[in-house]
């Protein structure tokens, strides 16, 4: 693949923090450094794939979800090509040119440990076969401005943290996703800590609208979008839906965080949507549905907790929601 190619891994300095923080968004010499290092890495870094359609991945069962949000999804093929997965990319498209076909995602393991009564490693396989899959429509609202309704296929995470028996000293939940050079060339993107880790507070974690994900629109999930097993949190920014899972640890004190490590003033460990908060750069009061007709469709409102105050924002009672943000 001819380099320049390779450079669409690396365009960031353009994107005048709309995807990134600043000081990330603007670190040319970060950016250089990247550019050198998938240079060196040789055509087999740099090799590419076409995205794939819904057909080309296996089905997944499930049965309709109570919390389900009464809107229409957008259509698999926007769905599966405008992503954030930085491990693959800067840019929106950059997921769906890399992941597809470099992204291994069998054999896959998942490591539960830290302060649980029973500690264990699991296979995907076993981990799909936990507890019965049901489909959720969500939205997803990412922290730039837009959002996209989308059809989940998984189970509430609290299934997998009742079968491994949190300890009374277990407060959060730390999630990590793969870490590999040889499969994500964004990684060479040194501006930014991996591996990619997020976190959740218990009771979070706990309630039924956390789900763990294997699939959408009936399918399994595309490598792009977290292969084989994601983080959906619905009244959270999606930055907090940590893809292509491969630990989960329990844990007594707030975890670190990718985006707390790299930029705290910018993107906070709580990341509820709140359009009251603004980013320091652009404002979260509307959004953008994308769709079809996403260029001409008009920004609405943003809803407070993304449509979901009824359902959680008892949790936060008593808190500084601009604090703690």
């Amino acid at each position: 693949m001819a380099r320049s190619d390779a450079k669409r891994l690396i365009r960031g300095d353009h994107l005048s923090g709309q995807i990134t923080p600043e000081s990330v968004a603007h670190s040319r010499r970060a950016i250089v450094l990247a550019g050198a290092a998938l240079a060196a890495a040789g055509p087999g870094l740099l090799q590419a794939s076409t995205p794939k359609p819904a057909s080309a991945y296996a089905p997944l069962a499930a049965k309709p979800s109570r919390y389900s949000i009464l809107e229409r999804p957008v259509p698999f093929e926007e769905a599966s090509t405008y992503n954030n997965f930085y491990e693959f990319g800067l840019e929106k498209e950059d997921p769906a040119y890399w992941a597809p076909g470099r992204l291994k995602i069998a054999p896959w393991k998942v490591t539960v440990e830290g302060l649980v009564a029973r500690p264990r490693e699991f296979d995907i396989d076993e981990l799909r076969k936990l507890a019965p899959m049901e489909e959720r429509i969500t939205r997803l609202r990412c922290v730039e401005g837009w959002s996209m309704v989308i059809p989940w296929v998984g189970y509430s995470l609290s299934e997998l943290i009742r079968r491994v028996q949190p300890l009374g000293s277990a407060k959060f939940i730390e999630f990590t996703t793969l870490a590999d050079p040889k499969q994500m060339p964004g990684l060479s993107y040194r501006a930014l800590r991996w591996p990619y880790r997020e976190g959740l507070r218990m009771d979070e974690a706990q309630h039924p609208l956390s789900l763990l994900a294997f699939g959408m629109y009936g399918v399994m999930l595309p490598e792009q979008n977290g292969a084989p097993l994601r983080l959906m949190v619905p009244w959270k920014y999606g930055f907090k839906s940590s893809k292509s899972i491969v630990k989960i640890r329990f844990v007594e004190a707030q975890p670190p965080t990718l985006w707390t490590l790299t930029a705290p003033k910018e993107y906070g460990f709580y990341a509820n949507v709140n359009p009251e908060v603004a980013h320091p750069r652009w404002s979260q009061a509307t959004e953008r549905v994308l769709g079809t007709d996403a260029l001409f469709a008009p920004r609405r409102k943003t809803e407070l907790f993304n449509g979901y105050a009824d359902l959680v924002a008892p949790m936060y009672a008593g808190m500084d929601l601009k604090t703690f943000y």
